[in-house]
C-alpha cells in the first residue's frame, strides 16, 4: 500500500510506527499478534473481510484518507479516529506523540483532497461515458434523449 518513502519512523521495543505520505503503518515486532498481522497484511481479501474483527488486537495499515482525526490524549498516547472502526491508540512518549500527530494533521488533508479529486475525476469520466454507451446500446435517437 505504501508507495513512497517514510516521512517519520518511531521505533519502540514491541512495535514500530511508520508514517508514509499516504499511509500510517503500525507494525508489531514479535508474538502471536505479529503472526496474525502478517497473515492479514499478506491476504488483502482477509484484511477487507476480517480486518474489522481483529482491529483492536492487531493494528492494520491505515490509509491517511480514511483517518477522521489524530489527537494526543491525556496520557500522551496518539488517538487515531477512523469512522466505523474502533479508535487506534498508540502508546508513545508525549513528545513523540505530538510530533506524529503534527505530521499526521499536515498530511491527512492533502490525502483527503487527492481522494476527493480522484472521486470527482471518476464521476466526470462516468458522465462522459454514459452517452457513448447509450449510442451503442440504444441507437442515435436514444443517445440524444439521454444527453
Amino acid at each position: 500500500m505504501a508507495t513512497k518513502d517514510v516521512v517519520l519512523e518511531i521505533k519502540k521495543s514491541h512495535f514500530t510506527v511508520k508514517l508514509h505520505p499516504n499511509l500510517l503503518e503500525v507494525d508489531l515486532k514479535k508474538g502471536l499478534k505479529k503472526e496474525l498481522e502478517d497473515v492479514l497484511e499478506a491476504k488483502p481479501i482477509l484484511r477487507e473481510s476480517l480486518g474489522f474483527l481483529f482491529q483492536s488486537a492487531v493494528p492494520l495499515d491505515v490509509p491517511l484518507k480514511d483517518i477522521e482525526s489524530a489527537t494526543v490524549d491525556k496520557k500522551g498516547r496518539v488517538r487515531i479516529t477512523i469512522p466505523h472502526r474502533r479508535d487506534i491508540l498508540i502508546p508513545l512518549e508525549a513528545a513523540e506523540s505530538r510530533r506524529l500527530v503534527d505530521k499526521l494533521n499536515e498530511l491527512i488533508p492533502v490525502e483527503k483532497a487527492k481522494e476527493l479529486e480522484r472521486i470527482m475525476t471518476s464521476e466526470k469520466a462516468r458522465g462522459r461515458l454514459r452517452p457513448a454507451r447509450a449510442e451503442g446500446l440504444y441507437g442515435a435517437e436514444e443517445a440524444e434523449r439521454v444527453r
